[in-house]
């Protein structure tokens, strides 16, 4: 009886297997320049009476909602005879199929695709960009279902370019056919679909591929070798680069909009000139911290980052670690390839701590905050939000360069922030193959740096107070000094529209604050003298403690004088100086390698 109900047992697993539900996809784009792209998912071998679909509100790595469903029109479903099947929509991303007894049918929809950036699709007659998230729908409960898209692309785009996996024994004329083995992976895989020009290089032992869609003043020959460095020390850090394969998108365009990361592959958004001089550098620098997070966020993670919640909001308190830590191993990094020398590795991360400590909403909003919040502030930034917050990415920096500091004092230069990232990589994601908590990550911390860390996350994680620089960094020969002090402010960033004068933010407590100037206002006239912007900032900045002006200002096309005193605030300015000892040479030496 026991063995009856074991091999039962294993042929209702089998069944279970061989029947599951199967899942594929079909993207056309028959007009390119109407901006859509017509989109099929068929379903076969399910057993319901109804199946739900549904298109995420957010794309990973950009943690805002941008209800990607405003850009569909119409969901139709179909069994695979073509009789129409009922749809009902039950949220504004879910729609509930009533498959009147079918065991498959086919959902069509198109989506309006014409917002190009790093995390948003585009379709004009010169190519598509797809961003996953923002194309294809899943059906709820399946999403670890693996499957096949196929691309058919417009018959004057001759290549695609994604990190997803072809299969090679299916290709009809410029149609290819992809597999993926979930839901997660079809969306973080970006796919670029033109005429857009390819190189490759191997680095670390992985195959890359890089497509450029669009005009540039790029050197082939001479990105080839400089991003092979960046992959080459960047997998220094965790010694495994988990890749065979690994994809570039980066469209040159007008402005540029940074980069988004996924697992095997990054979409870069640049200046098409961005090839030469300082922007050069700049570009490099994107590179290098699009690529390091194929460890740190996508495989390196706060528990919560994954598996998603693709219908809301996904919280973290930890941010400031993926992208403040992997902005500190961007500029790191390109130290280590040789492209900054150590005077100046030191100078971006003073510029970094002046940025932060300068900043008013550094006293207000805790980097843990900022990154808790970063769905309804940091990608919703308003007149006031200087006042009230500061960017996990420059804070978290700053944290990241004083934890590597703490850790190579504690281990006498045996070990860096790079130990850290290991043990979390090893013990985590290829130990535990998911994320880690809250207790973990400060369990480790405690490992490396040999401290109790409580006080450290209490001022300046959950508070903030200003870190003691020079008490970290002195033991590696640099100390850390605020030359600054009370300094007359204005306290109105102004701009010029239309030869116009317009405030567009006021800083807290300052002297336009207590004047009663507010953002919007136009200001006309200084001490009855028109002004433009230069003049007027020309005024503000050459003004001393005490000093008063008579400012004609227009609001709600209304005039009237308002007095300025221009008062004192306290503004710190730090300045790093190399204080060598013997005994700490050999610490900055590894510090700054």
């Amino acid at each position: 009886m026991i063995r009856f109900s074991f091999l039962t047992l294993i042929l209702c697993a089998v069944n279970a297997i061989s029947f599951g539900a199967k899942i594929s996809y079909t993207l056309k784009m028959p007009r390119p320049q109407n901006h859509y792209f017509q989109v099929e998912m068929q379903v076969t071998q399910i057993k319901q009476k109804t199946a739900t679909v549904k298109l995420p509100v957010w794309a990973p790595g950009s943690y805002l909602v941008r209800e990607f469903s405003r850009h569909l029109n119409q969901v139709k479903a179909y069994s695979l005879q073509g009789a129409a099947l009922p749809v009902i929509k039950k949220t504004k991303n879910a729609w509930e199929i009533d498959l009147k007894g079918q065991t498959a049918f086919v959902v069509k929809y198109e989506v309006y695709a014409f917002e190009l950036s790093v995390r948003t699709s585009f379709l004009d007659e010169t190519h598509g960009f797809v961003s996953g998230p923002s194309m294809f729908m899943y059906l709820d409960g399946h999403k670890e279902t693996g499957g096949e898209l196929v691309v058919q692309p417009h018959a004057s785009f001759k290549r695609i370019s994604t990190g997803l996996s072809l299969k090679s024994d299916v290709k009809q004329g410029n149609n290819q056919t992809f597999t993926f083995d979930n839901y997660d992976q079809l969306v973080d895989c970006p796919i670029e679909i033109g005429n857009q020009y390819e190189f490759e290089f191997e680095a670390a032992g992985v195959k890359h591929t890089v497509a450029m869609y669009g005009e540039g003043n790029f050197d082939p020959e001479r990105l080839k070798e400089d991003m092979a460095k960046i992959v080459e020390e960047e997998t220094k850090v965790v010694g495994v680069n988990p890749n065979t394969r690994y994809v570039f998108i980066v469209h040159n365009v007008v402005g540029g909009d940074g980069g988004l990361e996924h697992c095997n592959s990054t979409v870069l958004s640049v200046d098409r000139w961005t090839y030469d001089g300082s922007n050069y550098i700049n570009f490099l620098n994107l590179v290098a911290h699009e690529y390091f997070h194929l460890w740190n966020v996508k495989r390196i993670r706060p528990i919560e980052l994954g598996p998603f919640n693709y219908d809301q909001e996904v919280y973290t308190n930890y941010l400031w670690v993926m992208e403040g830590f992997t902005s500190y191993y961007d500029e790191l990094i390109l130290r280590r390839c040789g492209i900054y020398a150590q005077e100046e590795m030191l100078k971006k991360i003073q510029i970094a701590v002046n940025y932060v400590e300068s900043s008013v909403g550094a006293r207000v909003q805790p980097v843990a905050h900022a990154s808790f919040d970063a769905w309804i502030k940091a990608y919703r930034p308003n007149e006031n939000s200087s006042n009230t917050t500061m960017t996990y990415y420059s804070r978290g920096l700053i944290i990241a360069a004083v934890l590597d500091a703490m850790i190579i004092k504690q281990s006498n230069g045996k070990e860096c922030l790079d130990h850290l990232m290991k043990d979390l990589y090893e013990t985590y994601y290829v130990g535990k193959n998911r994320g880690f908590t809250d207790a973990e990550f400060k369990a480790c911390l405690v490992k490396h740096t040999g401290q109790d860390m409580a006080e450290f996350f209490l001022k300046y994680i959950d508070g903030t107070e200003v870190i003691p620089y020079s008490m970290y960094f002195l033991p590696l020969g640099v100390e850390v000094s605020d030359v600054g002090g009370v300094k007359p402010v204005f306290g109105a960033n102004v701009s010029e529209e239309g030869g116009k004068v317009i405030i567009k933010s006021i800083r807290s407590n300052s002297s336009a604050e207590d004047a009663g100037l507010s953002v919007n206002d136009e200001v006309i006239a200084c001490m009855n003298y028109r002004v433009d912007k230069a003049m007027l900032d020309a005024l503000m900045n050459g003004a001393a403690v005490g000093d008063e002006f008579e400012l004609t200002i227009s609001r709600d096309q209304l005039m009237r004088k308002v007095i300025v005193k221009i008062t004192g605030q306290k503004r710190s300015t730090f300045i790093f100086t190399n204080r060598h000892t013997d005994e700490s040479l050999p610490l900055f030496n590894y510090w700054l390698r």
